[in-house]
């Protein structure tokens, strides 16, 4: 069976990247469009990795990821973030609220698959 993702970013176009890679190396991708549906899909779903972006509209990658890690189901699954925000402080945030790693966009797709293989295999 193949491992489930679940990709959250307001940009259809990241979006649609991200899945073609990631549906091409034989992963099930699950796309939402901002934090809040994130959340609704993640609690709907199953998922083995989460991908988000940081600023989404209605709910920031952040706040996804803190509301994730309060789920009995997400405490342990892997959550990276994809986003253009790089700075150091940023990184730090994200490590508080309980990211696993982190990429910046625009990002190559054999080192997204790298780094997906690296977490769930």
């Amino acid at each position: 069976m193949a491992k489930s993702i679940l990709t959250v970013d307001d940009s259809a176009s990241i979006r649609q990247m991200v899945s073609f890679t990631l549906k091409g190396a034989g992963y099930s991708v699950t796309e939402a469009v901002d934090g809040q549906d994130g959340l609704e899909k993640a609690r709907a779903g199953s998922f083995n990795l989460i991908f988000t972006d940081q600023n989404m509209p209605r709910k920031d990658g952040l706040t996804l990821i803190k509301e994730l890690r309060n789920l009995p189901q997400y405490r342990n699954v892997p959550i990276l973030m994809l986003t253009t925000e790089s700075s150091e402080a940023m990184k730090s945030q994200g490590r508080s609220a309980g990211a696993t790693g982190w990429l910046v966009k625009p990002f190559d797709p054999q080192k997204l698959l790298e780094v997906v293989r690296k977490v769930i295999g």
